[in-house]
């Protein structure tokens, strides 16, 4: 009975964990369409809100869940706050470039740094972690270098977009594990510390009339105010849901927000799709399907056998 209860309480985690993930891949599926909405309004003063308005609401949650004490003890440690700054500053840079990639109309590319993510953080693994690679993953990296090397012949430059996006994002990835603190607790850190520039910022251009939260048009303050929301709402509904999921469930959920973005950036944003994007994406959909099939071949043989009644 005890085990059954058990079991009972597991599955109830993982549903709850599955919905607050799919969530938050959902709305962050959805985001293109607020990017382009506050495409008119400068890059930096939307940054700015989107760090300013995102402080309350990683308040308010860290006080609803309790973990108050945490983030007092993060606050006093110089270490934390180093490491915070640093990934403050990552997640800042690849949030500028996404915002203003997509008001630019390179979505497409921004969904490619985001499919390419999951195997530059494999490469981050194996060469500053030591992790090993099996063949399977080292053919779907080669892979994803092979579709970069399709793109870049036929523009005859580098996608910077897409690999600013995946490396800025395993780069963040890699120095947040690095923080002794919750996904909650560090959230509001780093917006906390890169608030101080934000208001500073916001300030200054209210002051001299050159905003658009004050001097704008009320339809601009209210998305102004929304990129607080936007921001912070599918972070924490990830930050909570992955506590509760495998890690296998989580590497496959990861791709429903790329593939939403490439279909609104191709159907809804009417971008140029041509034979040569079609190739890269088809390699990098292949070197996912290969990592996928890896990590759960990986995860299957390090389960124990079930045992017998």
């Amino acid at each position: 009975m005890a085990t059954e209860t058990a079991q009972l309480d597991q599955d109830a985690k993982a549903r709850r964990g599955f919905m607050l993930a799919l969530g938050a891949y959902f709305l962050w599926g959805l985001l293109p369409f607020y990017m382009k909405a506050v495409a008119h309004l400068p890059l930096a003063e939307v940054i700015s809100h989107r760090i300013l308005w995102s402080v309350p609401i990683g308040a308010a949650v860290l006080v609803w869940a309790g973990r108050t004490a945490d983030f007092k003890a993060a606050i006093r440690s110089p270490r934390s706050l180093a490491m915070a700054a640093l990934t403050a500053v990552l997640i800042s840079i690849n949030w500028g470039i996404y915002v203003w990639a997509i008001s630019v109309d390179r979505t497409v590319e921004t969904a490619l740094g985001y499919y390419i993510n999951p195997l530059v953080s494999v490469v981050v693994g194996a060469l500053l972690l030591g992790e090993k690679l099996d063949r399977l993953q080292i053919m779907a990296v080669a892979l994803a270098a092979i579709a970069v090397a399709v793109m870049t012949i036929e523009a005859g430059k580098l996608p910077w977009v897409s690999l600013a996006l995946a490396f800025s994002f395993a780069a963040y990835g890699f120095f947040r594990k690095t923080l002794p603190i919750g996904p909650s607790q560090g959230f509001l850190l780093e917006v906390l510390l890169l608030s101080a520039p934000a208001l500073c910022y916001i300030v200054y251009l209210i002051a001299t009339g050159q905003d658009h939260f004050v001097s704008g048009t009320a339809g601009d303050t209210a998305l102004l105010l929304g990129c607080g929301p936007v921001t912070a709402i599918p972070l924490l509904f990830f930050a909570f849901g992955a506590k509760l999921l495998r890690l296998s469930t989580i590497g496959i959920m990861q791709y429903i927000a790329p593939t939403m973005v490439f279909l609104i950036a191709v159907l809804v944003f009417d971008e140029p799709f041509g034979t040569t994007e079609a190739i890269a994406f088809v390699l990098i959909w292949i070197a996912l399907a290969m990592y996928s099939w890896s990590m759960f071949k990986g995860r299957e043989i390090r389960q124990p056998a079930p045992a017998t009644r």
